[in-house]
């Protein structure tokens, strides 16, 4: 099979890796899409935490089912995606039910090689019905739960005001989520044009560029002087992070979706004066996914709306480092096999 390594930070190559063959309990995919992630952006730049090299990257996938492995309900040659967190089912997270924040979890694309490539054997309780949906489609779906997961998280309630930091695939997904629940949306950036797909897509009322010197006053002034209620971090960014804290409400919730390598510090007074919550969101579970799919066929999510770059299979060598460059206004690439 046509397979693309990521050698090091900075090197892909094509290789030729072997076909999977099936196995007890695996289902085989035939990839047809492929979303990029932030968090193959990352690991191109060498900056993503949890990673080592040579890696096959690709967890945003879709695909035609080759082989259920024995999973109920499921036949050769349908659509499906698939939850690419592998959790070992008996540490204290799995025990309670969280199985995206397992112990041990290996993250397909991340911790064990991924989806950039013709075929891939997976769990096959980790299939995901493709409910109709074209492949573009769910190719979106894991990120799209990410943002779900975070919005479940933060427990959102109807007419919150909720600032979401960070306007990336990731941040996208979470103000639809954030809206869906009833949220009053905010978005933060540092990229006029992405704040711009913000309102002219996805009907964003309130964004604001974070390089401009008033930030917490414009917060205030659309808050009605509360300040939102939660914070939510999509950029995976520390200056971002340590930025937000005083963006909150008193009583608010800070999840924190974005990931970054560093540590993170603020003012204990600060923080403890507002009775505040800080918390991580961490890869998504079946229920977001099924969230999202459900949310996709009522039409109150348009995802394919992200995708601003097509390329071939054969051509993601060549095109990636460009992904890197704001300048070039990719939002979403989507790759296509077959």
């Amino acid at each position: 099979m046509n397979t693309l390594v990521c050698l090091e930070p900075g090197l892909f190559a094509y290789q030729q890796h072997p076909h999977p063959t099936v196995q007890p309990g695996q289902a085989l995919i035939r990839i047809r899409r492929i979303g990029i992630c932030g968090t193959d952006l990352h690991a191109f730049q060498g900056t993503q935490p949890f990673f080592s090299y040579p890696r096959v990257l690709g967890h945003e996938l879709a695909g035609e089912l080759l082989d259920a492995g024995g999973a109920e309900g499921f036949a050769a040659g349908e659509a499906v995606t698939f939850i690419p967190y592998f959790n070992c089912g008996h540490c204290i997270a799995c025990r309670r039910g969280l199985p995206n924040c397992c112990a041990s979890i290996k993250v397909f694309g991340v911790h064990a090689d991924g989806g950039m490539t013709d075929v891939v054997a997976v769990p096959a309780d980790k299939l995901v019905h493709g409910e109709g949906l074209s492949y573009d489609e769910l190719a979106l779906v894991e990120p799209l739960a990410i943002g779900a997961h975070g919005v479940r998280r933060a427990a959102v309630e109807p007419g919150e005001f909720v600032l979401v930091v960070g306007a990336g695939p990731i941040g996208l997904g979470v103000m639809e989520f954030a809206r869906i629940a009833g949220a009053r949306v905010i978005a933060l950036d540092i990229n006029e044009q992405r704040l711009a797909f913000c309102r002219e897509k996805l009907g964003v009322a309130h964004t604001i560029n974070a390089l401009t010197p008033d930030v917490a006053a414009q917060l205030a002034d659309i808050t009605h002087g509360d300040m939102p209620t939660v914070v939510i971090d999509a950029t995976g960014s520390q200056k971002a992070i340590l930025g937000a804290f005083p963006y909150l409400a008193h009583g608010g919730r800070f999840v924190l979706v974005g990931l970054q390598k560093g540590d993170i510090s603020f003012s204990h007074p600060e923080f403890h004066k507002r009775e505040a919550t800080l918390m991580s969101s961490r890869n998504a579970t079946r229920a977001d996914f099924e969230h999202v799919i459900a949310s996709m066929k009522q039409g109150l999510v348009q995802p394919t709306t992200y995708i601003t770059h097509r390329v071939r299979f054969e051509e993601v060598k060549a095109e990636f480092a460009q992904w890197l460059d704001p300048a070039t206004g990719v939002i979403k690439a989507m790759v296509e096999l077959g």
